[in-house]
């Protein structure tokens, strides 16, 4: 309902014609307004129900998020959080099956096609901000990382002014670039900084002395590291430029499966499968991620807290 408010208005007797044309100008408006998109309109649940499909937007490489492993299928962590949603959907929907479809986002288009309907759910490595969550709902946080930068031995990294008049890489579409464009307004206006579509282009970049620095969330740095086995090559900078929660994307306003996912990962929290799973993928022979204070307090008091920049004057 619109409601206006007119302190100064003066009286004014509208000729008996112009009432009429008023009321169809009311009906047309409002018709007009009945025809835009609404978020509470939203229903997915209804349309796995009748398609007994679901899709997933997974990532080509987010070791050990959400990744496509050499026998071409998407895997990782992200991956099987998502998977487990899906049986907690065939138990909401009463279906003995639900076929999963995944389709490949990346940072740039994860969020265009989510809202264009090409996917159901992003499950990657996505970052709940506030900036985001005007497009977006996100699930409870599944992971919290944090933003460092990933150098080679020769360059050391404890403060923000220790990237100056440095080259540094950064991911199209992430937390990351939006922190360091602003940066490059200020503290690190001498420093050049180049976009890469990937994180496996911007990591390259760094392996081949283009830049000097790879500006990108911890865990997805060091899955890349671990991956190519260049571990003892780089070093992972002490500073912490933000405070990154992974969570699930769905559409906005898509209540009742957001539902469905968040009781799933409640459920995991609540019954400790999570550690498993934690350890499955973070506690390998090539990688050790340990746990971190704050992903473990997400699961005990699962939240939807937004990401945060740790540079004063900034936001992600």
């Amino acid at each position: 309902m619109l409601t206006f408010l007119c302190d100064t208005c003066e009286p004014y007797l509208m000729p008996p014609l112009s009432v009429h044309l008023l009321r169809a100008t009311l009906i047309a408006f409002s018709l007009a307004l009945a025809a835009l998109p609404s978020h509470a309109a939203v229903d997915t649940m209804s349309k796995i129900r009748e398609t007994r499909t679901i899709v997933l937007g997974v990532r080509e490489a987010a070791t050990p998020f959400s990744f496509v492993n050499a026998q071409n299928q998407p895997v990782g962590y992200s991956v099987d959080l998502c998977m487990n949603a899906v049986e907690e959907i065939k138990r909401e929907l009463k279906l003995s099956d639900i076929k999963v479809q995944y389709k490949l986002v990346s940072g740039p288009d994860r969020i265009p096609k989510l809202l264009a309907g090409e996917i159901d759910l992003e499950c990657g490595s996505t970052t709940n901000t506030i900036a985001r969550q005007e497009k977006v709902d996100f699930s409870y946080t599944f992971f919290v990382a944090g933003m460092r930068v990933l150098t080679s031995h020769t360059l050391h990294v404890d403060t923000v002014k220790d990237l100056q008049k440095q080259p540094v890489a950064l991911t199209k579409g992430t937390t990351s670039e939006k922190l360091f464009r602003q940066l490059a307004e200020g503290e690190l206006r001498d420093s050049k900084f180049t976009t890469y579509d990937n994180n496996g282009e911007a990591y390259k970049a760094l392996k081949e002395g283009k830049v000097r620095a790879f500006a990108q969330d911890d865990s997805l740095l060091q899955g890349l590291v671990s991956n190519d086995r260049t571990i003892d090559a780089f070093s992972l900078s002490r500073l912490a430029l933000s405070v990154e929660p992974y969570a699930v994307m769905a559409r906005k306003g898509d209540t009742a499966l957001l539902a469905a996912v968040d009781r799933s990962l409640a459920q995991l929290y609540a019954s400790g499968e999570i550690n498993k799973l934690y350890d499955k993928w973070f506690n390998t022979r090539t990688l050790t991620i340990k746990m971190g204070r704050l992903t473990r307090d997400s699961f005990v008091r699962p939240n939807k807290q937004p990401g945060v920049a740790m540079v004063l004057g900034h936001s992600i």
